[in-house]
């Protein structure tokens, strides 16, 4: 605990290899309070505890604005605040439009068990077809083989060239992307 006060009094000096030795030192830890952190958020968010572990250490040694701790207690209160402001950044982005924000979100689950509607309407399902080979070309070939040439999944995955994983991925996006344009919400 004395090594890591020195070092941070190094860090304040402006001595640019202290940093370098702190993240060893204090690894483990942030690490806890990170996964402290995610516990407490929605399962649906997509930043694991290393990357944000790795985001607020670098926001708290940024070698242009020299930090001041007084103590190793002070640093990870430093610590915990940033990766606050993180968190809440995050959020914030993903409520925007751009983002998708103004969309009902579909854990992976419920995107598997939304298939397109039987007997919907042909003229319908070509429309929604052409948007969303605007969105995603790929899907779009994937379902005009699944549901037209009758293919399998791994012929699918074949014929696009692309690996069967990657191909399930896909298909379940496009059948939920159909099911939301075709029958809505």
């Amino acid at each position: 605990m004395h090594e890591v006060t020195r070092i941070l009094s190094a860090i304040e000096r402006g001595d640019p290899q202290a940093a370098e030795q702190l993240l060893p030192l204090v690894y483990n830890e942030l690490r806890k309070l990170a996964a402290q952190r995610l516990a407490r958020e929605k399962p649906d968010l997509t930043l694991q505890a290393t990357a944000l572990v790795h985001e607020a250490y670098i926001r708290l040694v940024d070698t242009e604005a020299v930090n001041r701790w007084d103590s190793r207690g002070h640093f990870f209160a430093a610590a915990a605040e940033a990766m606050r402001r993180i968190l809440v950044d995050q959020a914030r982005r993903k409520r925007r439009p751009k983002h998708g924000g103004d969309r009902r979100r579909l854990d992976y689950a419920e995107a598997i068990q939304a298939p397109v509607p039987p007997g919907e309407d042909l003229i319908a399902l070509d429309e929604a077809l052409e948007k969303l080979a605007c969105v995603d070309p790929t899907s779009a070939e994937m379902v005009k083989l699944r549901y037209f040439a009758g293919l399998s999944l791994a012929e699918v995955a074949d014929v696009v060239g692309i690996s069967p994983r990657t191909a399930d991925r896909r298909w379940s996006y496009a059948r939920a992307w159909l099911h939301q344009e075709l029958v809505g919400g």
